[in-house]
């Protein structure tokens, strides 16, 4: 029983250590999106200054962009739960 116990508190103890690099991987994982969508945002509002009668348009475009860069920070989320 005592060797049983030691090893379970051995998995736990690792546990512990690894949960924090998943915070950290997805932190890095979460840089990526926040630029995209910084640029995508960007440019769509330089866009409506130069042509606002297009602007209906570039908002619509600006939200698909940023629901597609957001999949990015989605997929570097669960690739941290994953690993």
């Amino acid at each position: 029983m005592s060797v049983a116990l030691q090893a379970v508190d051995v998995l736990a103890q690792e546990e512990t250590v690894f949960s924090g690099l998943g915070a950290v991987g997805y932190g890095l994982a979460a840089i990526g999106p926040g630029i995209g969508i910084g640029i995508v945002v960007g440019k769509a509002i330089e866009g409506m200054a130069r042509q606002p009668e297009m602007a209906g348009q570039l908002r619509t475009t600006m939200f698909l962009g940023i629901a597609f860069t957001e999949a990015l920070a989605l997929i570097g989320i669960v690739a941290g739960f994953i690993f």
